[in-house]
């Protein structure tokens, strides 16, 4: 496959520019996958989804590692569901192959609707974090919304991070600045599942994912200490913005 100078550069920047949505509060592939099927029409849809996988992996683990340096990272509720996001995302992509995804490609619109109506109606909604849960019974929970979310992720995987921050926030009373942070070590969990499969089935361009992961990174590294100085406030009104674009992309593919 040929890749022209100005694809690598339209390629970097839009690695650059996911790897800081991304970091915040997901929603990378916004900008990312557009920009790969921009670059190679004729390319084979599941090449251009494992290259992606690479690029924003090393972005997402990144994010993570910064944000661990930064803010206390709740690693009692972020480690089991990583490990069940980790099962179940490969429990999702064999089912992908099952049952027919139509439903849900036109249900997701109007389910992220009313998220981000719910978040957007509770003002004090994630500014100010309270544990809901101690203990075994936090550790169950954790392991839940992991499995659920997980699931997923590698059966359809749209939002998978505004998800996770919703769910952290409403479930476990983390403010939206904690979420983000655990959300990154989940989401590293889905991606490394869904990476492992598009590499072992050779669905993944090695070079040019490198290089956007490198760009990725940078991003990343921006939008970390972004979300940190602008705290729960800014990552909230991020996440709003762009889940409401998250909700015009997917009702346009799936109405469209």
């Amino acid at each position: 496959m040929e890749i022209l100078l100005h694809d690598y550069l339209m390629l970097a920047v839009a690695a650059l520019l996911a790897g800081l949505i991304d970091a915040a509060v997901g929603g990378g592939g916004l900008v990312q996958v557009p920009a790969l099927f921009s670059a190679f029409p004729l390319a084979m849809p599941a090449t251009l989804f494992g290259t992606n996988k690479l690029a924003s992996i090393w972005g997402t683990a990144f994010a993570a590692r910064s944000f661990a340096r930064r803010i206390p990272m709740d690693w009692s509720l972020a480690v089991p569901a990583s490990l069940a996001a980790l099962v179940f995302s490969l429990l999702g992509t064999s089912t992908l192959t099952q049952v027919p995804v139509d439903y849900l490609r036109k249900a997701l619109p109007f389910v992220l609707l009313l998220l981000v109506v719910y978040v957007a109606r509770q003002k004090d909604f994630g500014q100010r974090g309270e544990e809901r849960f101690h203990g075994p019974l936090k550790t169950r929970m954790a392991l839940l919304v992991g499995a659920g979310v997980g699931f997923y992720d590698g059966f359809f995987g749209p939002g998978t991070g505004s998800f996770l921050i919703f769910l952290f926030v409403r479930v476990f009373g983390q403010d939206f600045l904690a979420a983000a942070a655990v959300s990154k070590v989940v989401n590293v969990a889905c991606n490394l599942s869904a990476l492992a499969l598009f590499a072992w089935a050779g669905h993944v361009l090695w070079p040019l994912g490198l290089l956007m992961a490198a760009c990725n990174v940078l991003g990343s590294i921006v939008g970390t200490r972004l979300a940190v100085r602008g705290g729960a406030r800014y990552v909230r009104l991020l996440f709003l913005l762009v889940v409401g674009l998250l909700i015009m992309k997917t009702a346009a593919d799936a109405f469209f």
